[in-house]
């Protein structure tokens, strides 16, 4: 009955483990032995029997390296049925890795599959650009990730060409590991004056992978805690 009041809003039976419902939920197939971490407080609704673990031991464990002021922001979700999440109505992106490794913004990650490699760490060479912090979240291994971008965002491959891929650093939302990084000073002294017309710094990726990147710069709720 509720398929004739809300058309195209319905459950639909899960094509993948990971997948969107919509353009800022994520839908988890979750069964026994297949958890997920998933950003603490994302969860909107869920069908079958799915429990949650706030804090859960891997999470401590990070905990003392997690420096973007949320304390532990991860929770175990675990059981069978269907989960969904999202966070603050933000555009979601799935991510499947196949043996690949990525580096996220810790903001912009909302979920993972539990088996993957996963861990803190240090960005070289981020610290003097704005909005950006010192660490990330690196994952790797085989499994999905669901990450959040402010607006719909775009995934460029990187391998397409010989030319290098320049992103702002405040749109900056996920990248290949694998990449090459570096960054580029592009203003001029007079651009310091009013508003000026060019960015002041990029960051320049090239090699075989992909970028996330979102159509915002703004970073003012990059280091917001969730409830």
């Amino acid at each position: 009955m509720y398929e004739q009041h809300a058309p195209g809003h319905a459950p639909a039976a899960p094509a993948a483990r990971m997948e969107n419902h919509g353009s800022a939920m994520v839908k988890i197939a979750m069964q026994s032995g297949q958890d997920v971490f998933a950003r603490t407080g994302s969860m909107v609704a869920y069908e079958g029997f799915v429990q949650y673990e706030p804090n859960p031991p891997a999470v401590r464990q990070m905990a003392s390296q997690w420096l973007t002021g949320e304390g532990a922001p991860l929770m175990k979700c675990t059981g069978d049925g269907l989960l969904y999440l999202a966070d603050y109505g933000a555009d979601v992106v799935c991510v499947h890795l196949d043996g690949d490794s990525i580096s996220v913004n810790g903001t912009n990650l909302l979920a993972f599959d539990a088996h993957l490699q996963w861990g803190v760490q240090r960005v070289k060479g981020m610290a003097k650009f704005a909005g950006q912090g010192l660490f990330n979240v690196g994952i790797s291994g085989t499994g999905w990730v669901a990450l959040t971008s402010r607006g719909t965002p775009i995934v460029v491959d990187c391998g397409r060409g010989e030319d290098e891929t320049y992103v702002d650093p405040d749109a900056l939302v996920a990248w290949s590991t694998n990449l090459k990084m570096k960054g580029k000073r592009s203003f001029k002294a007079s651009s310091m004056i009013g508003r000026g017309s060019g960015e002041a710094y990029q960051l320049g990726f090239s090699g075989q992978g992909f970028v996330v990147v979102q159509p915002s710069e703004d970073s003012t709720d990059r280091l917001r805690a969730r409830g």
